[in-house]
């Protein structure tokens, strides 16, 4: 199997959503690790605190971004247009749409107005960044990343939007790399289970409220995804257990998968913050 590092030897650019924290950063981190020459161009609301000491030389440009507006969002594109122009004229790009966040609750708690921030920021902000760069990409060879969940594969009550904004960006990573065959540009659609970020606590549960049985570190997914790129895979469940789970829930019945998910999702109730 082909390393992550052979695997990247041609990319010379990344940008990516959501650089800031969590899996977003422990992509930058690990990237950066592997191909020290490699320049990133990060969006999000904050810059990524990154301090480490081999890092000191990260070649790492940060635009202010609010990912749910689709405003921001046009003009952040043109700061990474001028970055790839300027700083990275050449070699291949890889576009990671990773930003994205949850809401626990009754539909549609807390309003819906955060209901609609979220599907903005987990599937319009995806794809239109994907829609405004794949030019680029076509043109210089690349790939797109697209973070999407273990909760793509059944339906979330309780997270009800969220498991179905997860359950479009899978379906249209899988769907986008088909029509992408022979161009140059793949799609990987990433699978996390629960990981170690501020997803939980974004959502409105206490810490540590949600067993972390099928949970990973950040770092773990983003190896998972890599070791996928460098196999040429358009798919990756990262973990054993997830993956164990999320093939039994695919074969199930919707009903009886959506009875069983939302017992499981109550239970966390009682957990949320303010409880």
């Amino acid at each position: 199997m082909p390393s992550p590092n052979a695997a990247l030897k041609d990319f010379r650019a990344v940008v990516i959503t959501g650089g800031s924290s969590g899996i977003g950063k422990s992509y930058i981190e690990l990237l950066a690790k592997l191909c020290p020459e490699l320049a990133f161009c990060n969006l999000s609301r904050r810059k990524p605190d990154i301090i480490n000491k081999k890092l000191s030389q990260l070649n790492l440009r940060h635009v202010p971004c609010d990912l749910s507006d689709r405003a921001q969002v046009a003009e952040a594109l043109l700061a990474v247009r001028d970055f790839l122009g300027r700083e990275v004229p050449a070699g291949k790009v890889l576009l990671v749409n990773n930003s994205g966040f949850g809401i626990y609750g009754r539909f549609p708690e807390p309003d819906a107005a955060q209901q609609l921030e979220m599907i903005d920021v987990n599937v319009r902000a995806v794809v239109q960044l994907t829609a405004e760069l794949l030019p680029v990409l076509k043109a210089r060879g690349g790939a797109v990343i697209t973070v999407a969940s273990t909760a793509a594969f059944q339906p979330t009550p309780y997270l009800g939007t969220y498991g179905a904004t997860k359950a479009f960006v899978l379906n249209w990573s899988l769907a986008l790399g088909e029509e992408l065959r022979g161009t140059g540009v793949r799609t990987l659609a990433v699978c996390p289970g629960p990981t170690s970020t501020d997803f939980f606590r974004r959502a409105g549960l206490k810490e540590g409220s949600v067993p972390t049985m099928f949970g990973e570190t950040s770092e773990m997914v983003v190896m998972a995804s890599l070791e996928a790129l460098a196999a040429g895979r358009s798919l990756v469940v990262s973990g054993w257990k997830n993956k164990v789970m999320t093939a039994v829930v695919s074969i199930m019945p919707k009903r009886v998968i959506t009875r069983l998910a939302g017992a499981a999702l109550s239970r966390f109730r009682m957990k949320r913050v303010g409880a």
